[in-house]
């Protein structure tokens, strides 16, 4: 009796310790978990501002280099391969290795990068520049979306339009800093246009000459590039010092061990999913990137008119994408699908009615950006309900991104050169809002019918335990 004693009471006097250390432990990993969301935000960024700074200073390099505008257009071409590289390189070193590690490392790369660009003195160098640093920017934009599933799991819908919303933040921010850098030398109505750009004279001859590296004749432009690249850098120290702090792998494989789902179209989930991804974000960049120049040609805007209402896209864009992180935290991500579907369906309907409209096109164009805002960093997180993405299923979703990019742009590019009557811009728009509406219903069937099977066994197990309970009645 005396043991007994002992034994029952001992329990109670260090329960309340245990308790204690489990709740401070408790503590400590969601501070460091929110920590950890913090430098993901930071990181997607440097993303935006790493990105986007090439808009407003691709004259400038383009001069640094002694080329014009349109013999430098392989630049996009280099990035966006090496975007493509990074994200299928990143599929696998995430599943293999430390996920901060890999990360600090693909942000020292991209500061090195950051550094290098402005430097470069030859066009071949400048492209295969631009193609690292897509490469690491591939693998960053993977990890992130990796990162952020392994931290919240399906509750991490909100953080997940954060991540994204911190890119879209960077891409409005870096023409800003290039504007406060560079002055009067950048022009955001002329960057595009390879006429204000005279062509190199003798640029073969003066190409073999020139050095491989050199400061600018403006060194506002390294200084643009230099102050992105000292962040991404601090970023990266955050980035390494979470990699000593704990390791993520294990993190990530216990998570995994606790709560790993497969649907049983998995595959077939993940190949739509890709196609989704291909149209939508193809139809936002092409938008994005030719709204300017349909608003000027064919519906006969002044410059500083059409500037405005790229500008207006971008802005609802990123504004709405700040927004989507407390829209999140009410609304069921396939909720959220389903009104940035409806949204960007009516919009660029009314785009294609009222296409040369002014008033109309602000609003619809407001609207569109709005809609366009959530959708990707909504479908990851839907799909993240059904099954669980691992870094390969979270590569593939990226590359579909990415081939949308480059595919679906070129494409319009050069169907509305055989047809410059025709708003070809808006159809491209309205189509892809068709097959991404038409889509997503049949994606979201083939991630719900395990659960109706479940269902209906359920209800038919039930019935046959009732029938003998009538019988005995």
């Amino acid at each position: 009796m005396e043991l007994e004693f002992h034994g029952a009471g001992a329990p109670a006097r260090t329960e309340p310790k245990t308790v204690g250390v489990s709740a401070r432990s408790s503590r400590a990993a969601n501070v460091l978990r929110w920590f950890t969301t913090v430098i993901l935000f930071a990181t997607f960024l440097g993303l935006g501002l790493g990105v986007a700074i090439l808009g407003p200073t691709f004259q400038d390099l383009a001069r640094n280099v002694n080329r014009n505008i349109s013999s430098l257009s392989l630049i996009f071409v280099g990035r966006a391969s090496g975007f493509l590289c990074g994200s299928m390189m990143g599929g696998v070193l995430f599943d293999c290795m430390n996920d901060f590690l890999l990360m600090g490392m693909s942000m020292l790369a991209t500061t090195v990068g950051l550094y290098i660009i402005p430097l470069c003195k030859r066009a071949v160098l400048l492209i295969v520049m631009m193609s690292v640093l897509g490469t690491s920017i591939g693998i960053l934009d993977t990890g992130g979306n990796i990162l952020i599933l392994a931290l919240w799991g399906d509750k991490g819908a909100p953080h997940m339009q954060s991540l994204h919303f911190g890119f879209a933040l960077g891409a409005f921010l870096a023409p800003l800093l290039a504007k406060l850098a560079l002055g009067t030398s950048v022009s955001a109505e002329n960057h595009t246009e390879p006429a204000f750009q005279p062509p190199a004279t003798n640029g073969s001859s003066e190409a073999d000459s020139a050095p491989l590296f050199g400061l600018p004749d403006d060194m506002n432009l390294f200084w643009a590039y230099a102050f992105i690249g000292a962040y991404i850098f601090i970023v990266s120290v955050f980035l390494f010092a979470l990699f000593f702090k704990k390791s993520s792998r294990q993190e990530r494989a216990k998570v995994s061990a606790q709560a790993y789902r497969r649907a049983e179209y998995h595959k077939t989930l993940l190949c739509l999913l890709f196609l989704f991804f291909f149209f939508y974000v193809g139809a936002e960049i092409t938008y994005g990137s030719y709204i300017f120049s349909f608003a000027t040609t064919y519906a006969g805007m002044e410059e500083s008119e059409a500037a405005g209402l790229n500008s207006i896209f971008w802005g609802t864009f990123a504004a709405c994408r700040g927004l989507a992180i407390f829209f999140a935290a009410c609304l069921q991500p396939g909720t959220m699908i389903v009104l940035s579907n409806i949204g960007s369906l009516a919009s660029s309907l009314f785009l294609v009615l009222f296409n040369k409209n002014p008033l109309c096109l602000w609003i619809a164009t407001s609207v569109y950006g709005a809609s366009m805002a959530t959708t990707f960093p909504s479908g990851i997180s839907w799909i993240e309900q059904y099954t669980t993405i691992s870094g390969k299923s979270a590569a593939f979703l990226v590359i579909g991104a990415a081939l949308g990019d480059m595919a679906i742009p070129a494409v319009i590019g050069v169907v509305e050169g055989q047809y410059p009557d025709l708003p070809i811009v808006l159809y491209s728009c309205l189509g892809s809002a068709i097959f991404t509406a038409v889509i997503f219903p049949v994606l979201y069937k083939l991630a719900s019918l395990p659960l109706d099977r479940q269902r209906k066994a359920n209800r038919m197990s039930e019935d046959k335990k009732a029938v003998p309970s009538i019988s005995r009645l």
